[in-house]
């Protein structure tokens, strides 16, 4: 849906890369590692046809393009407190896959930021985030 994945990868943002910053704070719910990257690859591809995500996460795109790398000295540079749409948008595509319960996971994923997340700017780190998180809770859903 909208090209999703491939606007994603032209930022330098690889599913691969996703999976591996997923499983950085994977908790085993008895289900291995290995297979556990696999599960999350395919809810990932998933959520990437989902008209719902792939609008939050072209949102983020779009917002991240237009005030963060489009303008010098940027007032969101730092990512500062006030600015809270991206946790929101982040937030929303966590509920959106995972429910409820994925609004905690992308807690952890936002406070720890692993793998490609502390690479990207304000809005994009919190929409991955969310992804991660809602496909992760979903998972941890399934598997009890």
């Amino acid at each position: 849906m909208f090209e999703i994945e491939h606007r994603l990868e032209d930022r330098g943002i690889r599913r691969k890369d996703i999976i591996a910053s997923a499983m950085e704070l994977y908790v085993s719910h008895g289900i291995e590692a290995e297979e556990a990257a696999g599960l999350l690859d395919a809810k990932i591809g998933r959520a990437f046809e989902d008209p719902n995500v792939s609008s939050l996460l072209l949102g983020a795109m779009l917002l991240e393009d237009e005030l963060y790398w489009q303008r010098k000295n940027s007032e969101i540079a730092d990512d500062p407190v006030f600015l809270l749409s991206d946790e929101i948008i982040g937030m929303a595509i966590a509920e959106v896959i995972g429910g409820t319960y994925a609004r905690f996971e992308f807690a952890r994923y936002d406070h720890k930021k692993p793998g490609i997340l502390s690479k990207l700017g304000p809005f994009l780190d919190d929409a991955i985030a969310g992804l991660i998180a809602g496909c992760t809770s979903r998972l941890y859903s399934e598997s009890a």
